[in-house]
This record gives structure tokens, sequence and C-alpha cells, in this order.
């Protein structure tokens, strides 16, 4: 049946979250009809939850009952429903509970407190971490039966036709947890017990193993896993050798576009957390495994300017010399990124171009062969000819400064190189003789001094003067 995108908004046919097309089968007839969601163990494995939570959610939107057989690896919808409602239906299911609602990856788990009675979600990709935004009935279930619960461990099929239940009580107060109720193949037997009807509709499950059920006198909280900037951190160093470089050639397998895409996705993502002030080396280390550091300041420049850009270069003016510094071609493709910046916003930059450029080799970010390599070529690869055209034109008076102040620094340098420096103490006295005035009577103190001086230090009287 093929597989189509985690998230079908994105129609980039190199998206690397895919997952497969539900692939669903009608049973029965009349009161007995079912759809058997045929392969919804590999569809919940590629979007990271349970199966019995799409199932769970399918029920809820088309107010039917459900049956998981864990064992059979069965989830079924009372009803006939055909598979492209359910892949519509599921797209509604990922967007509530799989994509980070910060950057759309589908890279987050969820995390229960029973306690509290909470669901928070977690991103590995970005770090976001937040209560889940959805209010939707499948929420109950969930706080019920939270991912670390897998009931698919050891389950027992429904067609063997034992029902059981378990009660737990506590100071008098009874509270019934749903042990396992069965059903048989043609989906016509039903658990009539309110304590078996754990989502309110009569689904029929099975009973998860009890070693996996929580303690409500414990800590729900242990097992939730810390999103954090430090803890991420952490566990990035915390990995081996092996999995950091089956890591990188994974990665390093895609196009030069792909990995573009990837850093892009990091840079806005720490932008719009205002993580970018601490956070250089880690973009550096990341452009670098890429292997995208030289083209990487053209997305610095797409995502951090703007009409503010002479701001903006001082405040990212550390970043972005961790990209050019001592790196010719990195410098000219950030001034490819310039000119990409002054097109978006022709009418308020374009005037400025010679300032804005020199506002750069002042902060030591653009160098002198940068420009000069620059300036030797209109390219149409980033704007349009006419364009790039213009833009030369505008940076004519600060390319001919530069030049200027080229030639007479190296004209400073070849005087300097041209002076002999003569170090004769002989040449200095007759010196200072020739400034001299005209002699005069000297007094005797002063021509006792000059006898001194002709004399060895040893026999030098102070008292003399």
């Amino acid at each position: 049946m093929g597989s189509v995108n985690v998230n079908r908004n994105v129609s980039d046919a190199f998206y690397r979250y895919k997952m497969p097309r539900i692939q669903a089968k009608v049973e029965g007839k009349g009161n007995g009809i079912k759809t058997v969601i045929v392969n919804m163990v590999d569809v919940a494995k590629a979007i990271g939850r349970p199966a019995t939570y799409p199932t769970k959610y399918f029920g809820c939107e088309l107010g039917a009952q459900t049956q998981f057989d864990f064992k059979n690896e069965r989830f079924i919808v009372n009803g006939s429903h055909d598979a492209t409602k359910l892949q519509d239906l599921l797209d509604g299911f990922i967007r509530k509970y799989v994509l980070c609602p910060a950057c759309d990856n589908p890279e987050t788990e969820l995390m229960v407190s029973s306690k509290k009675g909470t669901i928070s979600q977690g991103c590995k990709a970005c770090g976001h971490h937040g209560l889940l935004e959805s209010n939707h009935k499948l929420n109950t279930y969930i706080l019920k039966n939270p991912p670390s619960l897998n009931p698919a461990v050891q389950g027992s099929s429904l067609t063997e036709g034992k029902r059981g239940k378990r009660s737990k009580r506590a100071n008098g107060d009874a509270a019934a947890t749903v042990a396992a109720t069965t059903a048989t193949t043609n989906g016509n037997d039903r658990s009539g017990s309110p304590e078996n009807d754990v989502n309110n509709s009569g689904d029929i499950v099975v009973e998860p193993p009890p070693e996996r059920t929580i303690n409500d006198e414990g800590d729900d909280d242990k097992w939730a896993v810390d999103v954090s900037e430090e803890a991420v951190r952490a566990r990035l160093q915390d990995l081996t050798d092996g999995a950091k470089g089956m890591t990188i050639s994974d990665d390093l397998d895609k196009s030069e576009k792909e990995r573009m895409d990837m850093f892009y996705k990091l840079v806005k993502c720490r932008r719009d957390a205002g993580q970018l002030d601490n956070n250089h080396k880690e973009l550096v280390a990341e452009a670098e495994r890429l292997e995208i550091k030289t083209k990487a300041p053209l997305i610095l420049a797409e995502l951090l300017f703007d009409q503010g850009i002479a701001a903006q270069a001082k405040k990212y003016r550390v970043l972005l010399l961790r990209f050019t510094h001592d790196d010719i071609k990195a410098q000219k493709y950030l001034i490819r990124g310039i000119e990409q910046v002054i097109a978006l916003h022709k009418d308020a930059l374009m005037p400025k171009v010679p300032g804005i450029l020199k506002l750069f080799y002042d902060a030591d970010i653009l160098e002198e062969k940068a420009f000069d390599e620059w300036s030797n070529k209109v390219s149409k690869k980033y704007v349009s000819k006419d364009l790039s055209q213009e833009i030369h034109d505008r940076a004519a008076p600060f390319l001919t400064w530069l030049k200027v102040a080229e030639e007479e620094e190296s004209e400073s340098e070849e005087e300097d190189d041209d002076v002999e420096i003569e170090y004769d103490d002989r040449a200095k006295q007759e010196s200072l003789k020739q400034q001299q005035p005209p002699a005069t009577p000297k007094p005797a103190a002063a021509t006792t001094v000059a006898a001194a001086n002709n004399d060895s230090e040893d026999d030098f009287d102070i008292d003399a003067i």
C-alpha cells in the first residue's frame, strides 16, 4: 500500500518521517459488522504511540465501540468504515497527540501524571515541554492507560472466551479497575459491567500485565523523561561512539538540501525559543556534523536579518564570527544571504547598501578579500541578475573606499619598510651638540660635572655637583 508522510500537510517527497497507509478490512454483516485495522501496530510504531490510542480515537470520533486483540494484533472499530476515512481521522489524532506544537516535529512523547491528572508532551527535537493542548475525550483513556503501561506484552486472545475482573479496595473505598474482558470474534459479546467499561463506551480490552500496573502510592513522575536543555545535552554526551557514528552516517546519506533543511529547523527553533545567545558551539558542531558549515551563513542571514539588519548584525556578531572567521567562502555565502535580505526589504535597505556592508566590515565579520571576490562577479543564483547588479552598483562607493583605504595602508607599510634607523651613540651626541645654543661661560659647578662624567663611575663624586 506504500507509505505517506506522518504530517500529511508536508508535501516534501523527502520528508524523513513516514508511516504506512492504513489498511482496513470489513468483516461480518448486520449488527455484527466491524472494521479490522490490519496494520495498526505498524502505523502506531511509526508515529510512536500505543496502537490502542489511535484505535480508541477512531471510536470516539465515530461513536463506535472498539476492540483490542493484542495477541493477534487485531484492532477493531465496530461498523463499516473505509480506509480513506480512517486515514483522515488519523491526521486529526497526529495533530493533537503526536506533532510538537512548537516545531511540528513528530519526535515527541507523552508523559502522564495520574496523581495530577495531567498529560504533558515533550519534543526531543526542539526541547519543547508543556501540557497537552488538546481537550479531547481520549485524554480520559490516556490518563487511565499511560504509554508506559503496555498491555500488548502479555495479552489474552479475545477468542479464548475468558473474562476476569480485578478490584482494589483501600480504607473501605472501592476502586475497580479493568482486569480482562473478552468477546467472540464476531463482536456480539459485550461487557455489561461498568467496572469493565474503561472508556464508558463498552470497549472490549484484554487485561494488561499486572507487573506493569502503575502503583498509585508511588511517584508517577519518576518515569517521565526530562527534556530540559541540560538533560538533552547530558544524554547526547552519554551516547557511545558507535551510536554517534551511526547518526552521522545516516544523516550524511541525505542530500545537501535535506541537511540544510535540518540545520534551518534547528536554528529556527533556537531563535524562536530565544536560545541563540548561548548555543553557538552546538550550532557550529551541528553544521560541521552535517558538513554544511561553509554554507550555513546563508541560513543564518535568512533567519536572523530583516529591516533591522544593522542592530541584528551587532547582536549576533559572535555567532556569525564562529562561521565566517578565516573562511572566505563562508563570508561570500553570507554576502549572498545579505543580498537576499536586501531583496526582501528592497525599499528600506537598498539605499543603505554601502552602510550595511561597511558595518559588517568594521565588525570583522567580512574581510577585504571576500568583498573583492564578490564584486568581481554579478551572480543570479540567489537573487535576480538585475537586482544583484543594482546591489553592486549601490555598493560601489563602499568598494571604492575600501580599495583606496587598502592602497593607502599598503603605501604606508612600504614607507615604514624604507626607513632606516641608525642606533649610534656618536651620531646622537653630535646631533645634540648641533642643537645646543652658542657657548657661554660655564659655571664652576657645571665644569666639575663635565669633568666627573669623563671619569669612571668609581671616581664619580656626587658632592661635587
